[in-house]
């Protein structure tokens, strides 16, 4: 695969201009059905029919309910053409799961006043002062406001991913910003340079933003990004083998990506591009918006911090209101134009989550209850947090082009095919 078709895909909501947004009701005030029952048994068959099916080569999932795990199971192989099953200890790239870990990050620096979320992110990082949004004939204009620390937190600012043919995505392919040889400094001074697809606050759309809020951490803590969530996420919570950077010796134990092909079937994709992120001594880059490393048991402590409002095991790492405050919809009912998180159901977007706000609609939605928040990987991976059960889960998996029939399924099998769970506001 092209590097930068990886890039983008690693790589692959808003206030008004004038005004602030009128947050929902908190997520624990939705009223509550009756509470999911775990069918470990229901589970396990979906599991199993991700891998006949072909979908996935090897799956594992982790449910907590009500204080205590509820369901752990696996199917599948981690590593077809070596012979190795999926197992509990085995090493998964999460991708996009990582944007979550961020966010905590930054709003530890937002509880300490470091900074507000509606200041603009020049003050903080001025290489983002005056920025340019393209006209999509080639041509830019001055953007209409300054892009706010809100905006990078749910994909409102304008920054591009790269992957499609307008000018302002050619601009960021051509400054290459997500360059692993590039640090973070490097990375913003180059995002910097490309125009806006459109001015802050008018549209949500998936970017590089999450990479701006680990720049911005590095700026606020002073330290480099991957330490301080090394010593102010992974370590507190005993999330001992998460991480970016991983020693060859675990290489053994971290699952093949598998790439579907034409024709439908997944193939193993080469080591030497599995390494790239992880491995590779030469890597400068410490993406926000990627790059995390972990077996499922440490990121459902991640996933039960959250559910018990910032808090595990005697470690707090935020308060209560910041976890209401980032799983709840931030997007103005004027941000129309969401590219496509519609097609996750009907949600919002908070801080770097997005937001269930209504009871599915139709047959084929996830299941879910309203008030969730959660997020999900390039490699299919998934996890959410569901208040109102008083549940979390996550779910492992390394399928390529990402595959939201197993999400479905998944969610299916946790919740029963015809949850609907509590009605929103």
């Amino acid at each position: 695969m092209p590097k930068k078709m990886i890039l983008a895909a690693v790589a692959a909501a808003a206030l008004s201009v004038h005004a602030a947004p009128v947050l929902a009701r908190p997520a624990t005030a939705v009223e509550a059905a009756a509470p999911v029952k775990i069918n470990g048994a229901r589970i396990d068959a979906a599991l199993k029919a991700m891998v006949d099916s072909g979908r996935a080569v090897g799956v594992s999932a982790l449910v907590w309910q009500d204080g205590q795990e509820r369901y752990f199971g696996l199917a599948g192989m981690a590593d077809r053409e070596a012979g190795k099953p999926m197992r509990r200890d085995t090493l998964v790239q999460i991708f996009s799961m990582t944007k979550p870990v961020t966010g905590v990050a930054l709003m530890q620096l937002w509880e300490q006043g470091k900074f507000g979320l509606d200041d603009p992110l020049s003050r903080y990082l001025p290489e983002f002062a005056d920025m340019k949004v393209s006209d999509g004939k080639g041509g830019v204009r001055p953007a209409s406001r300054p892009i706010l620390i809100r905006d990078i937190m749910r994909h409102t600012a304008g920054f591009s991913y790269g992957g499609t043919a307008t000018p302002a995505d050619a601009a960021f392919s051509a400054a290459d910003p997500l360059n692993l040889k590039n640090d973070l400094a490097e990375f913003g001074r180059r995002l910097a340079t490309a125009p806006l697809l459109f001015d802050p606050g008018e549209q949500w759309s998936y970017s590089a933003a999450v990479d701006v809020q680990a720049l911005l951490v590095e700026k606020l803590s002073g330290q480099p990004f991957e330490s301080y969530v090394r010593a102010h996420i992974l370590d507190p919570l005993g999330m001992k083998e998460a991480g970016w950077t991983q020693p060859d010796a675990v290489f053994a134990r971290l699952a093949a990506t598998y790439n579907k092909g034409p024709d439908g079937k997944l193939a193993r994709q080469d080591d030497a591009e599995t390494r790239r992120l992880n491995f590779d001594p030469s890597r400068r880059l410490t993406m926000g918006g990627a790059g995390l490393v972990a077996p499922i048991d440490e990121y459902a402590r991640f996933s039960r911090m959250l559910l018990n409002g910032g808090e595990l095991d005697g470690v707090r790492l935020l308060k209560p209101s910041t976890i209401r405050l980032m799983g709840t919809d931030h997007l103005d009912a004027r941000v129309t134009e969401r590219k496509w998180l519609p097609s996750k159901g009907t949600v919002g977007f908070g801080l770097d989550f997005a937001v269930r706000k209504s009871q599915p609609q139709t047959a084929d939605e996830n299941r879910g209850a309203v008030g969730e928040f959660f997020w999900d990987g390039r490699e299919t991976t998934l996890f959410w947090v569901d208040p109102v059960n008083r549940l979390t889960a996550v779910f492992f998996v390394q399928t390529y082009p990402f595959d939201a029939s197993l999400h479905r399924d998944f969610r299916a099998a946790v919740y029963g095919p015809n949850y609907l769970g509590p009605k929103g506001d």
